[in-house]
């Protein structure tokens, strides 16, 4: 039997699915049951829109060129990874296969990846986007071979009589079972033989090395016999443990930090029994009644890139300097491609503290009415580096004055003209207000639509989606 949602829960699967619902949409989706929602949502993202760069020189070896062009293919490579970041950004805030995007966005996260080798740091996001809705098995073993996997995490140095251990422990402690589920030191020893002669090409198409691999026997979580990497990939999906342990993290993303075990339990279920369907998990999730509850409603805070992106849509805001967007992704903390580690991004509270939540608290102002922020490095990072070879110092001055951008009001203020000042403070805000909110929105006069919303948008309360 079909089911219709209120717009608070419309939002709430639209925030969680991608970033957030123009005031049009959500004045459409209104008219929709909520299984006429996801299905819509999962036909706009049936296609794949892969990211795309012109690498130039960057496809040239190295070896065949003069001393000054591998300073400038050094320049250049560090360039492209800005532009990488700037173009997926891009993608995220326009692209209409928004669940694809945000699913692409969760797994970037799950398969954390630091390199500043932008053609394989590329690759590597178009492989996850293809299987970003597919299926989570061969996301697995296409991400295991991509040249960025083989790259950060020392495969290409994996060889029979020197095991090189990375790969084949993280593929276990962070890629499918989690820390300490049942497997030993022992098994991510035997795990490393069964990968060893796994590499690419200097095109960057994988190569199985056959002189570098170990051919002996094996004996992995149980199961004895003469390994290869894909075995130990098809091994680790044998196990009920890797579907519960991905279920967990993608409940956590889409509904709550805190657990539902029974609900948890379930769903690891319908994920382990269709092979490790992507669609099919996420179907049990948003189909059910119990995701639009009150408790799951605004009870996330948004993560960087959702905050940037969720502000952006809705205005379709404009940056003079594109590059102001690396700057505030740099001080909030999450920079497209740059994870701290292989664990990724916590998530979760560590998004807040002192100096991201001014920042968080300021951005709306500085976006949407060209207000002023600072910028105060006290920190270095590859990231800072990278920038400041270029052109950091001349966007640190322009920064401290003002973020050149403009938002395309019209459309917003012409879809919220007829809506009251509860229907307002209600779109914009999805969590129930503090009484410090409800006192603040009380002194602010709605008639000034453009200087209200921008106040509703500055409240700690839009922090949570």
């Amino acid at each position: 039997m079909s089911s219709f949602l209120t717009d608070k829960q419309i939002q709430h699967l639209y925030w969680r699915t991608g970033f957030g619902i123009s005031p049009s949409e959500l004045k459409r989706a209104r008219t929709f049951s909520k299984e006429e929602i996801v299905d819509h949502l999962f036909s706009e993202s049936s296609g794949i829109t892969n990211l795309s760069l012109d690498f130039g020189i960057l496809q040239k070896d190295p070896k065949n060129l003069s001393r000054e062009e591998r300073k400038e293919l050094r320049k250049l490579r560090n360039q492209k990874m800005l532009d990488l970041n700037l173009l997926w950004l891009r993608q995220l805030a326009e692209s209409k296969q928004v669940l694809r995007e945000k699913m692409t966005l969760f797994f970037h996260n799950h398969f954390a990846v630091r390199l500043k080798t932008p053609r394989a740091a590329l690759h590597l996001n178009n492989v996850i986007r293809k299987n970003a809705l597919e299926s989570f098995g061969d996301m697995l073993l296409e991400v295991s071979k991509s040249p960025a996997m083989l790259l950060f995490l020392n495969n290409r140095q994996n060889r029979k009589n020197n095991p090189n251990e990375n790969f084949a422990r993280e593929v276990m402690e962070l890629f499918t079972l989690g820390r300490d589920n049942g497997y030993t030191e022992k098994d991510i020893k035997e795990a490393a033989r069964a990968f060893t002669g796994w590499n690419f090409n200097k095109q960057g198409i994988f190569v199985f090395r056959q002189k570098h691999h170990d051919f002996g026997s094996k004996t992995i979580l149980g199961k004895t016999g003469n390994f290869k990497g894909e075995d130990v990939i098809k091994i680790l999906l044998e196990q009920k443990q890797t579907a519960k342990y991905i279920t967990e993290k993608i409940y956590k993303f889409l509904v709550n930090e805190r657990i539902n075990p029974t609900r948890l339990e379930k769903l690891s279920s319908i994920f382990y029994e269709t092979n490790y369907n992507i669609e099919a998990l996420l179907r049990g999730v948003l189909e059910s009644d119990w995701f639009y509850d009150h408790e799951n409603i605004g009870a996330k805070i948004k993560s960087p890139i959702e905050l940037i992106v969720g502000l952006s849509k809705p205005f379709n805001i404009h940056y003079k300097n594109p590059k102001v967007l690396l700057y505030l992704q740099r001080k909030l903390n999450q920079v497209l491609f740059f994870p701290p580690n292989v664990a990724g991004w916590k998530g979760g509270k560590s998004w807040i503290d002192n100096s991201t939540l001014m920042l968080r608290l300021k951005l709306a102002s500085v976006a949407l009415n060209n207000g002023v922020i600072e910028i105060n490095d006290t920190a270095d990072s590859e990231m800072t580096t990278m920038m400041k070879e270029k052109y950091y110092n001349k966007m640190k001055s322009q920064m401290q004055k003002r973020v050149k951008a403009t938002p395309h009001w019209e459309p917003f203020l012409d879809a919220i003209k007829q809506k009251s000042r509860q229907q307002l403070i209600d779109y914009v805000l999805q969590p129930n207000l503090s009484k410090g909110a409800q006192e603040v929105i009380s002194t602010i006069d709605e008639r000034n639509t453009k200087n209200f919303i921008i106040e509703l948008m500055s409240l700690p309360e839009y922090q949570l989606c």
